[in-house]
């Protein structure tokens, strides 16, 4: 709901107000003169003209005062308007507050804020699209962090949960604009690499998110403060070599990533 019709209306009800303040003042003037001609005719020296003058005043001042009245009320019935509009301007800002809270609610991971599966499949469908339309190449990682359960069995999932939202925010912080972070599940991340270049960038780019995922986090677990660490695993799958489908690219992604789990590698290329 714009706010202009209630601006409009209120700017209509301060130039009432001012009228109204004219209409009184008027007859204010008005009463003055009629109450001197009542004494001149009350002397009984006033001349006829003047005893009509005054039958003239008062009834324009009845008129005036008759304007100023229903001035008053359509004053009232403006002010009443405003606030109408006030109240549904701002019931309308908190319904679309609401409204905007539960689609995020609904596309994005309660815990790290990151983009769930929902979005996340709406999204690389798009790379996808745009991949094919300008024949650039998409990459998929599937990242799967190591270590992560026994921070969990040692620590308690709090420190757990600490350590998803400090991966997460390293991770969305080293992004571009038109790429995208998932939370997949669990402590598995995926990252949608939109036009994104050589296999050696590709690489490159794979080993920086292992090293900066690997910096100690420091967690606050009751009233301690850790230092936790945890490593990654990447799987790498490209578009269109490694698949033409999101279901295809994640799958061998995955399989990347168990083959870099079990090398010890950091990260692998789907083969």
């Amino acid at each position: 709901m714009s706010v202009e019709p209630t601006a409009a209306l209120t700017k209509v009800l301060a130039q009432s107000e001012r009228v109204k303040s004219l209409v009184e003042e008027s007859s204010r003037s008005l009463a003055s003169v009629n109450a001197a001609l009542k004494d001149e005719v009350s002397n009984g020296d006033a001349a006829p003209q003047l005893a009509e003058a005054l039958a003239v005043n008062e009834a324009t001042e009845d008129k005036v005062d008759d304007a100023s009245e229903k001035l008053t009320q359509m004053n009232h019935a403006l002010k009443a308007e405003v606030r109408d509009r006030q109240l549904l301007a701002h019931q309308f800002a908190a319904a679309t507050e609401q409204e905007q809270a539960a689609r995020h609610a609904a596309f994005h991971d309660v815990m790290t804020g990151l983009p769930n599966r929902a979005l996340l499949d709406d999204r690389l469908d798009q790379g996808i699209a745009q991949a094919l339309r300008h024949e650039w190449t998409l990459a998929l990682m599937f990242l799967d962090l190591d270590r992560f359960k026994a921070i969990n069995d040692a620590h308690g999932h709090d420190a757990g949960d600490a350590v998803l939202k400090a991966v997460a925010q390293r991770l969305s912080g080293n992004t571009r604009d038109d790429d995208t972070i998932s939370r997949y599940g669990g402590d598995e991340f995926i990252y949608v690499l939109i036009d994104s270049g050589t296999l050696e960038n590709i690489g490159a780019i794979a080993d920086k998110l292992v090293k900066l995922i690997e910096e100690p986090i420091e967690v606050h677990v009751g009233d301690r403060t850790e230092l936790l660490s945890v490593a990654a695993s990447i799987g790498i799958a490209i578009f269109p070599k490694d698949g033409t489908t999101a279901a295809e690219l994640v799958r061998r992604a995955d399989a990347a990533m168990f083959r870099a789990k079990h090398d010890r590698s950091g990260y692998a290329f789907a083969q």
